[in-house]
């Protein structure tokens, strides 16, 4: 039987092609999405992938969203914790709003997402739990505090499950992703990316959202199953750790 795989920001992005990918895999998969009810609605017609809304940041609604998940297609096996959001502004200038929403969805969504799932991972000595941080997460970003603090958290996070369910058969990793071309990073100004961010990226060029897909792929196979607590930087050389 197939294994199940939730994906959350599974509808759009990054979160997209993963979603995309893993099906390809042969998972049955679930995209979980916050707000934009067209898109995602679009996306489930054009891949016949199943989303289902909720927002990461409040428990409750993870607990509910992925027993309607469960209910649906199976327990979950493998959960990619992709969802996140931006409220950039130099710290200054930055509100405690944007602080706490972006580390609600960005950080504490990991827990609020992993806490429900991990028991029954424990329970049948299996899961895999891929964590989608950034390379502002591992370099920090100027205008990013909040951001750049959430997705480095989501690093200690890793490190720190993977200790917990190594025995169990789980493993938990993440992925940086660097400047990939989704639809968020294309909208900047061609100028901008030209003379500015492109030339940072030692390869030439922004990466695609499929590129970190195949990632996930992976670390979600069984292949990668004496692998854990790492995380795996895709920025096209653009840092080193």
């Amino acid at each position: 039987m197939s294994r199940v795989a939730l994906v959350t920001g599974g509808t759009r992005g990054i979160g997209a092609a993963i979603s995309v990918a893993l099906k390809a895999a042969g998972y049955k998969v679930a995209a979980n999405y916050a707000g934009n009810d067209e898109k995602a609605k679009a996306f489930e017609a054009e891949t016949g992938i199943p989303v289902f809304k909720w927002d990461v940041s409040i428990y409750q609604s993870c607990v509910d969203g992925i027993a309607s998940v469960e209910a649906a297609l199976g327990p979950v096996e493998v959960l990619v914790n992709n969802a996140g959001i931006t409220r950039d502004a130099m710290f200054h200038k930055m509100t405690p709003d944007q602080w706490n929403e972006v580390m609600n969805t960005n950080l504490t969504g990991l827990f609020n997402m992993t806490h429900p799932v991990w028991t029954g991972m424990r329970d049948r000595s299996f899961g895999r739990v891929i964590n989608i941080s950034s390379i502002n997460g591992q370099k920090g970003q100027m205008g990013q505090a909040n951001y750049s603090a959430a997705k480095a958290g989501d690093l200690g996070f890793t490190k720190s499950l993977a200790q917990e369910g190594a025995a169990k058969g789980i493993t938990v990793n993440a992925i940086c992703p660097g400047y990939i071309g989704t639809e968020m990073v294309r909208a900047i100004p061609e100028k901008v990316l030209n003379e500015r961010i492109i030339p940072q990226i030692p390869v030439g060029r922004l990466g695609e959202p499929e590129e970190i897909a195949r990632c996930v792929v992976f670390l979600a196979s069984d292949d990668a199953g004496f692998i854990t607590g790492s995380t795996l930087s895709a920025n096209g050389g653009q840092f080193f750790v």
